[in-house]
C-alpha cells in the first residue's frame, strides 16, 4: 500500500483569501492528477502569514471561513483526496483596555466537500518576530486522521519544536507526522529546522513530512525547503529553496514500518541563501504591493552596487532606475564606476548634480552659521538633498525608493535621517558590512537569475568605503575596521552579550564602549527607518524592541 503526499510549497498573499483559495484548489487538482491523495498546505495558507492585527477583525475571520468553504466545495468531486489548509478560527473579546483571544491558529482537513477534522496549534511562539499570543489562544487536543489506510498526525509549526504534541499524536494512533509551517528565514535556519525535526522523529519513531511556506512578507522571508524524514531521522527528500514547488513524498506501508521517498534538491551555500532571500524579499515586496518598479541612488560605492544587483535579479533591468547625484566631494572614479555598473546591469542611469542645491542651502544658512566651521551638518545637508530628489522622482513616477544602508551603519547611526535613510524599502538593512563584501564577490562569480556575471566592478569592491561628503573621507575615519565593528555587533546586538563580556573576549575597551554607546543613542533613527528584509536571527525591527529613553548602559 502506498500513499502519495504532495506538499504545496506555495507563495500566498496576506489578505487575498480568494486568490489563496484558488491557488490551493489548482495545486490540489494538479496533485490529484499526479496520484496524490493527501495535500498539505503551509500554516495559515488561506489568509497568508502573518496577518498581524487583521486577525483582530471579525470580518477577516469570516472571509477566511468563506475561503475554506470555497476550497472544500471546489474539491468535493475528488472524494478520496484529503487537503489540509491553515486558517484562523474563533474570535475573542476585545475592548479599548482588554483583549481576551478566543481564536485559534488552526488547520482543517477537507475531504469530500466537508471539514472532517480541525486542529488548533498548541505551542504559540512569542519571541523574535512572532506575536502569536497577541492573537491566538493555545489548542489542547491532538488530531489524527486517516488517508488511504495511513493514520496522519497533524501538527502546526511550533508544535513540532516541543516533545509533547508529537508524543500526543503518536498516542492517538499516528503513523506519520505532518507538520505545516510558516517559519521565517534567517541564516542557518534550514539546518536548524531539519535537526530539530530529527529530534521529534527519534523521540517518536515516526517519519515526518514538513510542509513549508515560500515568499516574502514585509520584513520576513520564507524559503520553502520543505522536506521529509524517515523514521530513523535520515533525510528522505527535500524541496527546492526560495521557489514554489509541488513536492511529492511517497509513503509505502511495509512490515518494518512506513518508508518515505522523495526527490532531494541541493543545499545552498550561506551566500547563496542570503542572495536568494534578498531577491525574493524585493520581488515580493514590490510585486505584492503593486509598485511599477524601483529607484535607487547609485554612488559608485559597494552598498548601492549590491542593492542594484539584487534589484535587477529580482525585477529585471527594465524596472530599475538609478540616479547618480554627485556632490562637490564625489571622486571621478565614483562617476566612472557608477556608469560602468549601470551599463553592465542594463538599467536606466541619470546624473543629477546636487552642487547647486548644496550651495543654495549654505547661502540661506550663512548668517546663522557665520563663524562656525563646516562639520556633519553640511554632510547631512548633502545626504538630505539626495533623499529629497529620490523621493520627488518616486512621487512623480510611482517607483519605490530602495535605500542602500547596511546593518553596520544602522547599528551605529552612520546614516542620515531623512537623507540616505529616505525611502520605502531597505534591502540590506540586516546585512553586516563584512557580508556585503562577501555577497558582492559571490554575485560576481555566480549568475543565479541570468543577468550576467561580474555585475559589480572590481574597484567598487576593493576601494575603501566612503560617504564622500567631505574631502578625502573614508568610513574608517568615523568607525573601526568593519571586521572589528561587525564582530562587536554580533556579540552585543545579536547575541545580547554585555559590554564587559565583549571586552573580555579581547576587544579594545574604548572601542567597545564607543560602539555600544552609538547603538544606544541611535535608536531614534532606526525607529524611523524603512522596513527591510530580515536575514539574521536578530534584526533591527520586530526582533529589536529597545527603549529610546534609557540609562541602562551595560
Amino acid at each position: 500500500m502506498t500513499l502519495k503526499i504532495c506538499v504545496a510549497q506555495l507563495n500566498f498573499v496576506v489578505g487575498d483569501m480568494p486568490g489563496n483559495a484558488q491557488k490551493i484548489i489548482e495545486a490540489a487538482q494538479t496533485a490529484y492528477a499526479q496520484g496524490a491523495r493527501l495535500l498539505l498546505t503551509p500554516e495559515l495558507s488561506v489568509c497568508g502569514y502573518a496577518a498581524e492585527d487583521l486577525f483582530l477583525r471579525p470580518s477577516f475571520i469570516s472571509a477566511c471561513d468563506d475561503a475554506v468553504k470555497t476550497v472544500a466545495h471546489a474539491l468535493a468531486g475528488l472524494p478520496d483526496l484529503a487537503v489540509v489548509v491553515g486558517h484562523p478560527t474563533g474570535g475573542g473579546q476585545r475592548s479599548r483596555s482588554v483583549a481576551l483571544p478566543a481564536r485559534f491558529n488552526s488547520a482543517s482537513v477537507l475531504q469530500a466537500g466537508k471539514v472532517i477534522a480541525t486542529y488548533a496549534k498548541r505551542e504559540l511562539p512569542n519571541y523574535q518576530v512572532f506575536d502569536e499570543r497577541r492573537y491566538f489562544a493555545p489548542g489542547q487536543d491532538s488530531c489524527v486522521f486517516e488517508v488511504s489506510g495511513v493514520r496522519v498526525g497533524l501538527l502546526i509549526c511550533e508544535d513540532a519544536w516541543f516533545d509533547a504534541p508529537a508524543r500526543m499524536a503518536k498516542a492517538a494512533g499516528a503513523q506519520v507526522l505532518a507538520v505545516i509551517n510558516a517559519s521565517p528565514f534567517h541564516t542557518g535556519k534550514g539546518g536548524e529546522r531539519e535537526n530539530t525535526m530529527r529530534e521529534r522523529v527519534r523521540g517518536t519513531a515516526l517519519p515526518l513530512v514538513y510542509a513549508h511556506l515560500v515568499g516574502g512578507q514585509d520584513e520576513v522571508v520564507f524559503e520553502g525547503r520543505s522536506f521529509a524524514l524517515a523514521a530513523d531521522g535520515q533525510l528522505a527528500g527535500r524541496a527546492p529553496s526560495f521557489e514554489e514547488d509541488l513536492f511529492n513524498v511517497e509513503v509505502q506501508v511495509a512490515q518494518a514500518g512506513l518508508q518515505l521517498t522523495a526527490m532531494t534538491a541541493p543545499e545552498h551555500s550561506t551566500e547563496a541563501d542570503l542572495w536568494h532571500a534578498l531577491v525574493l524579499g524585493v520581488r515580493d515586496y514590490i510585486g505584492k504591493n503593486g509598485f511599477p518598479g524601483v529607484l535607487l541612488g547609485l554612488s559608485g560605492g559597494i552598498d548601492s552596487a549590491l542593492v542594484l544587483a539584487v534589484a535587477v535579479d529580482a525585477l529585471g533591468p527594465q524596472r530599475v532606475r538609478t540616479v547618480m547625484m554627485p556632490s562637490p566631494y564625489t571622486a571621478e572614479i565614483s562617476w566612472v564606476d557608477a556608469r560602468d555598473m549601470a551599463q553592465r546591469m542594463g538599467v536606466r542611469y541619470d546624473e543629477l548634480s546636487i552642487v547647486p542645491e548644496f550651495e543654495a542651502f549654505k547661502a540661506t544658512l550663512a548668517a546663522d552659521f557665520k563663524g562656525l566651521a563646516e562639520d556633519t551638518t553640511e554632510e547631512n545637508i548633502q545626504a538630505r538633498i539626495r533623499g529629497t530628489m529620490l523621493m520627488a522622482l518616486s512621487n512623480k513616477f510611482g517607483s519605490i525608493v530602495l535605500t542602500t544602508g547596511n546593518k553596520s551603519e544602522m547599528a551605529t547611526g552612520y546614516c542620515t535621517l531623512y537623507g540616505d535613510m529616505a525611502g520605502g524599502f531597505a534591502v540590506i538593512k540586516d546585512v553586516l558590512k563584512t557580508m556585503v563584501f562577501q555577497l558582492a564577490r559571490w554575485r560576481n562569480a555566480n549568475d543565479p537569475y541570468g543577468q550576467g556575471l561580474n555585475p559589480i566592478p572590481e574597484r567598487i569592491i576593493t576601494r575603501p568605503p566612503s560617504a564622500e561628503l567631505r574631502p578625502d573621507q573614508t568610513d574608517q575615519d568615523s568607525l573601526p575596521p568593519y571586521d572589528v565593528l561587525d564582530a562587536i555587533l554580533a556579540r552585543y546586538m545579536e547575541n545580547d552579550e554585555s559590554t564587559d563580556e565583549v571586552i573580555a573576549a579581547g576587544f579594545d575597551p574604548a572601542v567597545v564602549r564607543r560602539i555600544t554607546r552609538l547603538i544606544r543613542i541611535n535608536e531614534y533613527k532606526r525607529r524611523q527607518s524603512p522596513v527591510g528584509i530580515r536575514v539574521s536571527h536578530r534584526s533591527f525591527g520586530k526582533d529589536w524592541r529597545y527603549p529610546i529613553t534609557s540609562h541602562f548602559h551595560a
